[in-house]
């Protein structure tokens, strides 16, 4: 059966198509309420279905609200969506989400479809990559979320801002700043805003955690790392690095694997020799993983070869994923307020307001407990 259109509502009426739109489309030009009822009355009978992009087009707002994230199922980026989705929700706005493995590329396509559907705003939650390989990706994306914010558009970084390889590296670094988009080079097109950052404090807080973990009398250290170049994971590494120089301790061995558990697993195969020589020589090794699902393969792997922490090792994470509440040893690692962070973003999206700056802190658990 073939949708009832606009202009039948319109006939039924006994008014124009274009007043029909302006009736049903939510136009700010309203004919008069007894014709604004006959039209809604027609359409309702009829049963018309209005045209969600023909709205947006008579509103100038569709209503939407874009989440890009790198993996959906982790719960980083879950917890993250929750807080987004509970302030879109309250702000009477649908959200949009979608998954991109973290690539620039995958970002820019994840831009451009929202920019398509006319999405009021677009919160970007994420690490960027400073690898050269992504330069291109890098410089599209960077391109295509300009286009965006000059037509109108608001967008939300969180954790980094866009890299801009002609500059070398990620402009922008203050909470809620204003990022690269207003130092591009040109890049930026004229009319736009620019989009505001929410930073997690990556760095600062992995030295906290270096600070905490020494204070426990641990002396010996690895570093499970992501690939070189993913920013989050590099800020993180330079931090806790910062955080052993600081305390007179020697830099941490860095073993680099994939950004996720299963890297992390792979990890601490490799690491059982180190593990085993330094449990037999009284030192047990401290691990620290940039992220708590890295940290989560690495003791089960360790548990497959017989290791157990905190006897045989210590181990620390970053994030205080949800999924801890169920993992054994409880996991040290650095708590972040994922769901709040989330929230923040979207208001400052769809709301102009300015975000709350994101905060963390330092949790001592039973997996870097000193057995001896």
């Amino acid at each position: 059966m073939p949708a009832v259109t606009l202009s039948e509502v319109a006939r039924a009426a006994g008014v124009s198509p274009a007043t029909a739109s302006r009736v049903l489309n939510g136009s700010s030009r309203t004919p008069g309420p007894d014709i604004a009822e006959r039209v809604r009355a027609a359409a309702t009978s009829l049963g018309y279905i209005p045209n969600a992009q023909a709205q947006a087009l008579a509103r100038s707002s569709s209503g939407l609200l874009g989440l890009i994230v790198h993996d959906i199922a982790d719960p980083y980026f879950s917890s993250i969506a929750r807080g987004v989705q509970s302030a879109a929700r309250e702000l009477n706005k649908i959200l949009l989400l979608t998954s991109t493995d973290g690539t620039p590329a995958e970002e820019r396509l994840a831009v451009e479809a929202f920019t398509s559907r006319r999405a009021d705003a677009i919160v970007l939650a994420g690490s960027r990559s400073s690898r050269s390989e992504d330069e291109p990706a890098n410089s599209a994306l960077l391109r295509d979320a300009n286009r965006y914010l000059a037509n109108g558009g608001r967008l939300v970084l969180v954790g980094h801002d866009l890299v801009d390889p002609t500059h070398r590296g990620v402009s922008g670094h203050g909470v809620s700043g204003r990022g690269v988009s207003d130092h591009a080079g040109g890049a930026h097109p004229a009319g736009g805003s620019s989009p505001v950052l929410v930073e997690i404090p990556n760095e600062s807080l992995a030295y906290d955690l270096a600070r905490d973990l020494a204070g426990q009398g641990h002396s010996r250290f690895v570093i499970v790392a992501g690939p070189e170049g993913l920013i989050t994971s590099d800020l993180r590494v330079g931090g806790f690095q910062r955080g052993l120089a600081e305390q007179g301790l020697p830099q941490a061995e860095v073993l680099r694997a994939a950004f996720n558990r299963d890297g992390g697993f792979g990890a601490g195969l490799d690491l059982e020799e180190t593990v085993r020589l330094a449990a037999s020589a009284g030192n047990p090794c401290c691990i620290f993983a940039v992220n708590d699902r890295m940290a989560m393969g690495v003791v089960a792997a360790l548990r497959h070869r017989g290791l157990r922490a905190p006897a045989d090792y210590a181990v620390a994470g970053f994030d205080d994923i949800n999924t801890l509440e169920d993992f054994i040893p409880g996991l040290t690692t650095v708590r972040l307020p994922l769901e709040d962070i989330g929230r923040s973003a979207a208001e400052a999206a769809l709301t102009g307001a300015d975000p709350t700056p994101a905060f963390g802190d330092v949790v001592l658990r039973e997996s870097t407990a000193r057995t001896a």
